[in-house]
């Protein structure tokens, strides 16, 4: 037993002797503690000179400073001014030491891993997926800190040896991790990019807003397909030999895919055509509402109920669609009215033009008509004609408005609403049958002789 334990405990007593000749060669020295005093009295001068120069920087960010990129900009500069400070004098300091020929290793490491903070600090603002940013952080701390302490190179050349073939191709393990943070790198540079992109859009007041939308989402696209080239490349990915398997796989997304695809192409003609765009009062399948959005697989459409319909863009482009707005906001409601046959007509239609009269939203040009529509059975059938446009605040509520103020109206001048009326009429030869409700059987012998149950009338 001892003899088998016996090479084990050689090799951790040469490691022990390893770390305390590198502990005595270059950590318990003078030269290292005047490094390491240096140091405390940089960070002191540089928190100390930061403190002063912090306020006067916000404000002149907050008063002078209205671009947002050059916001952005001074806003990491005044997050991580202090450190950066820290980071000249240490390096000034190293340059004396240098100057007499001592190696300032630990000042080295000290601005390595500040520098590795502000960096992590950037990576925190600018990712919004926190989990991400938190492993971005790791994997940086890890690289940092094998260069501080000499051990890079040796893991990096471990890591080149895990190599495997696949075809003409050689993958390494050192070209995957390359390639994941080159990944990571790029996809956050295209999302800042295309939030970006937008936000400028978005401001361009010449432009239409479903002309914004195609403009913002080929602009993503087209920055997260080169980010994912550019990441494939850097790993040594030949990208010409995925040419024919990228066309067989499209052919079978676009069989497999078909109707979200037809939806994709059918969004894409929407904002181009602009037949429908967002802010439009449309009618589709029964459903009546505005266009609060047109997405890339569908469009959304509010109703005055609350409700939000997400419709399928190819609905849009082979079903008929009602755009109440397209060419024109105004729009004109259909009123009818019937009043009874003994009412005055003329009376009424003089009525029913009034009663829109101080009503803000309907229009006045062109004036509310009435007119008469037809005989009905037991009505005349009249309608008005009255003009709004602002049918996104509701179409049902204004007709309602004007109805009541008709039914006011008429009531005050005479007008008077029909009810059904049916003629009956008894063929020669026909019998009528008549049934006299007696009340109640208790009252009987009070009630006065009643006429037959029945008769029979010609």
């Amino acid at each position: 037993m001892e003899e088998q334990l016996a090479p084990v405990m050689s090799k951790i007593t040469e490691i022990l002797l390893f770390l305390e000749n590198w502990l005595n060669t270059n950590v318990l020295t003078w030269r290292t503690a005047a490094q390491w005093l240096c140091a405390l009295v940089a960070l002191l001068v540089a928190l100390a000179v930061w403190r002063v120069i912090r306020p006067r920087l916000e404000r002149w960010r907050y008063v002078n400073v209205h671009n947002p990129l050059a916001r952005g900009a001074l806003y990491v500069v005044v997050q991580s001014g202090g450190l950066v400070l820290f980071i000249i004098l240490a390096q000034m300091t190293a340059g004396v030491f240098e100057f007499l020929q001592y190696r300032p290793w630990v000042l080295d490491a000290l601005s390595q891993l500040t520098v590795a903070g502000i960096a992590i600090r950037l990576l925190a603002l600018t990712m919004p997926n926190k989990g991400l940013a938190r492993s971005t952080a790791t994997v940086v701390w890890v690289f940092v800190g094998l260069h501080i302490l000499g051990l890079l190179t040796p893991f990096t050349n471990f890591l080149q040896n895990l190599s495997f073939s696949l075809g003409e191709t050689k993958f390494t393990a050192l070209g995957a991790v390359k390639g994941l943070i080159l990944a990571v790198i790029f996809l956050q540079a295209a999302v800042m990019l295309s939030r970006f992109a937008v936000g400028r859009i978005s401001h361009m007041r010449d432009v239409s807003p479903s002309v914004q939308v195609l403009l913002g989402k080929t602009i993503k696209v087209a920055l997260f397909t080169i980010a994912i080239l550019m990441a494939m490349s850097s790993v040594g990915i030949d990208l010409t030999s995925l040419a024919i398997f990228s066309s067989a796989l499209g052919v079978g997304i676009g069989f497999g895919l078909q109707t979200i695809i037809s939806n994709y192409v059918a969004g894409i003609i929407l904002l181009m055509d602009r037949s429908v765009k967002p802010g439009d009062t449309i009618e589709v399948g029964g459903v009546f509402g505005t266009v609060s959005g047109v997405y890339g697989r569908f469009s959304s459409v509010k109703t005055r109920d609350g409700k939000e319909y997400l419709i399928p863009n190819e609905h849009f482009v082979t079903n008929e669609v009602i755009n109440w707005t397209y060419s024109d906001t105004n729009i004109r409601l259909r009123i009818p009215v019937g009043i009874a046959y003994e009412s005055d007509v003329n009376k009424a239609l003089s009525l029913m033009e009034e009663a829109p009269k101080g009503m803000k939203r309907i229009l006045t040009s062109p004036e509310p008509r009435a007119m008469l529509i037809e005989f009905g059975d037991s009505s005349v059938n009249l309608e008005l004609r009255a003009w709004i446009a602002d049918t996104n605040d509701g179409v049902t509520n204004i007709k309602s408005d004007v109805l009541k103020r008709i039914w006011e109206l008429f009531h005050e001048n005479g007008v008077t609403f029909p009810f059904p009326q049916r003629d009956v009429l008894l063929k020669p030869g026909s019998a009528l049958a008549v049934t006299v409700d007696r009340g109640d059987p208790q009252d009987a012998d009070d009630a006065p002789a009643a006429p037959s149950p029945s008769r029979t009338e010609e």
